[in-house]
């Protein structure tokens, strides 16, 4: 795990990794919701409104792994002291964010004609609304936590432990359905077996293959950026301080 602790041989593995899950991501999301929106069949009681299943699943699927992606780096940052840790963490939360409010959304439109209404104060529907909640929190400490350290203080660790006591809800969204019995239909993939018929299913797994690639690749990208960033600000750092020296080395000089 700390063979990849040097940020330039993580820079190296990522320059060529990010395009490639980028593109493969959005080929495989691509040609899945081709044929889910176009050519799958419709649904026996949902009719054609299910075809938004292949959207807001692996959105859902991803919300909860990108919580999940901070939760891991945020126990490796507070156990291991691995230092892309809190960079990790800090790229998963805004396309975690954006996969929460892309699932809240589709399930508003998709139970619009299913349930008869735009929201209900469901078990899954309140968690998933906590986790953007959550999330939103999150990238606000985050982002204090960074600029308390560029000031010379400290702050990720507490960042670190918001990202692990987070993580809770992420089992209580997924047994939602079980706890709660409410409009949000039960489980429809479990292990072992699925209640989705292969029309269905296949597309599917194959739109969230490519979803979890592009969030994959949005994450990579964005660790370059965070690490871009701190090398600047280093950079920057080191030359306000070599200018503020020579300025007193030549105060000094003068007074003498």
């Amino acid at each position: 795990m700390h063979g990849f602790a040097n940020p330039a041989r993580f820079l190296r593995l990522a320059r060529w990794l990010t395009p490639l899950c980028l593109l493969l991501g959005l080929a495989l999301a691509a040609g899945a919701l081709i044929y889910g929106l176009l050519f799958a069949p419709a649904d026996r009681l949902m009719g054609d409104t299910v075809r938004i299943l292949y959207i807001h699943v692996p959105a859902a699927w991803l919300g909860m792994g990108g919580w999940t992606t901070i939760a891991i780096a945020s126990l490796v940052e507070l156990v291991w002291r691995h230092p892309l840790a809190n960079i990790a963490a800090r790229a998963a939360a805004v396309p975690g964010a954006v996969f929460t409010a892309i699932c809240l959304v589709t399930g508003s439109i998709w139970g619009r004609p299913t349930w008869g209404t735009w929201w209900v104060w469901d078990g899954r529907l309140t968690s998933m609304l906590v986790l953007l909640l959550l999330y939103c929190a999150y990238i606000a400490l985050a982002g204090a936590a960074q600029r308390d350290m560029a000031a010379g203080s400290g702050g990720s660790r507490v960042t670190a432990i918001f990202g692990l006591v987070g993580a809770v809800n992420v089992p209580i969204i997924n047994r939602s359905v079980v706890w709660w019995n409410s409009l949000h239909q039960p489980p429809s993939i479990t292990m072992g077996k699925s209640a989705i018929d292969p029309a269905f299913l296949t597309p599917l797994l194959i739109a969230t293959l490519g979803f979890s690639l592009l969030f994959g690749g949005v994450v990579l990208a964005r660790m370059r950026m965070l690490l871009a960033d701190i090398q600047a600000e280093a950079r920057l750092r080191r030359k306000a301080q070599k200018a503020q020296m020579k300025a007193e080395l030549s105060a000094g000089a003068d007074w003498q």
